[in-house]
């Protein structure tokens, strides 16, 4: 008995001694060294992006001008076509009906109008000769007359079918792509029907609108003494498409609206992006990214802050102690680095690494500054 409880004594001292030079060692490890960088003012280059609507330089919705039904579709979806060029015939019985008519009433309005010629033919001689009043010959001059104007109106109505007729053939206004065609033959069509849309696409409008403070912050950047040389000297921009594919060919602001929407206090721009290949469609979306360039900013490396709830957080360094500092920020296009724009001053020291195992005013060593 003796001897086991000497045994369970000896042990326990050995795991008590084994523990305490554990202890003494870790206490004698090396402190860990965080980086540490000095802000300093520097210019820097940020992208403003906005998401846009993408329209075609012209886009004409294609509408009968006569009511009926669809006899041919001339052309198909994505198809290329001419200005002039016919893209649906549709059957109007209506329209040929008035035809008829007003070939009918010229008809008449003719014969009447010879009848008349004749009664003044035939009675003017005998007013001549007293035979009959010159109050007669009047009448049947002013029948005439009236003749005459009837048959006039006649033949504008004639014209008049005849063209409309003429729009049983539907053409297209413009020269462009062919859009969707929800109508095909059989269909019954009228004047308020969308038979499809004409878009040209040779050049590419893309539709954005920025709040009015962004809107001012954007002149002030800009060089120019009116407004025209102020967008003259807007950067270009760069298409990004749905699908993240960039755009190759740059684009220019070409127009910026005149009023300010008092609903949303925006302003609507218009940038301007070749289309020769034809990439490009009317309707489709993406973003358009403008570069912005600011002066006496700080940029600091996205990895050195933290998010905490909505705000942007970082460890300034103090002594030897840190600080947390919220900071206003923006990222820059290399998607790495952040400009502060407020929250930080000139010489101020933060930690650059290693964020995740600091504290608010903890001890650290500093292993350098850059």
């Amino acid at each position: 008995m003796n001897i086991r409880t000497t045994v369970i004594g000896g042990i326990s001292l050995l795991l008590l001694v084994s523990c305490s030079q554990r202890r003494s060692q870790q206490n004698e490890s090396p402190e860990r060294e965080y980086p540490v960088m000095v802000v300093e003012k520097q210019d820097a280059e940020l992208q403003s992006v906005y998401p846009v609507t993408l329209r075609g330089k012209e886009d004409a919705e294609i509408k009968p001008r006569v009511s009926g039904y669809i006899d041919k579709v001339y052309i198909d979806e994505g198809a290329y076509v001419k200005k002039g060029q016919a893209l649906f015939s549709v059957n109007s019985p209506t329209s040929e009906h008035d035809l008829a008519s007003a070939k009918a009433a010229l008809e008449t309005a003719e014969a009447n109008l010879n009848t008349a010629r004749l009664d003044v033919d035939r009675i003017r001689p005998l007013a001549d000769k007293n035979i009959v009043s010159t109050v007669q010959l009047e009448t049947y001059e002013n029948a005439y007359k009236a003749s005459q104007a009837s048959k006039s109106e006649a033949e504008v109505a004639l014209k008049a079918a005849q063209a409309t007729t003429g729009w049983t053939t539907v053409t297209s206004p413009i020269e462009g792509v062919v859009g969707s065609i929800p109508y095909r033959s059989g269909n019954m069509v009228t004047g308020a029907t969308t038979l499809t849309t004409i878009s040209n696409v040779e050049t590419v409008y893309a539709y954005f609108s920025i709040n009015e403070k962004a809107f001012s912050a954007l002149l002030s950047t800009l060089e120019g003494n009116s407004m025209g040389e102020k967008i003259g000297n807007i950067p270009e921009a760069t298409l990004t498409l749905a699908d993240g594919t960039v755009y190759p060919e740059k684009g220019k602001v070409s127009t910026i609206s005149g009023i300010v929407n008092q609903a949303t206090g925006s302003v609507n721009l218009r940038v301007a992006f070749p289309n020769e290949q034809g990439v490009l469609r009317s309707g489709a979306s993406g973003k358009v990214s403008i570069p912005r360039k600011v002066g006496n900013v700080f940029v600091i490396p996205q990895k050195s802050t933290f998010a905490q709830q909505d705000k942007i957080v970082l460890y300034k360094v103090v002594n030897d102690s840190t600080v947390q500092s919220i900071v206003q920020v923006d990222p820059l296009p290399d998607g790495k680095n952040y400009v502060v724009t407020q929250g930080l001053e000139e010489g101020d020291r933060i930690v650059l690494d290693g964020i995740a195992t600091l504290r608010n005013a903890q001890k650290i060593k500093i292993k350098e500054e850059r």
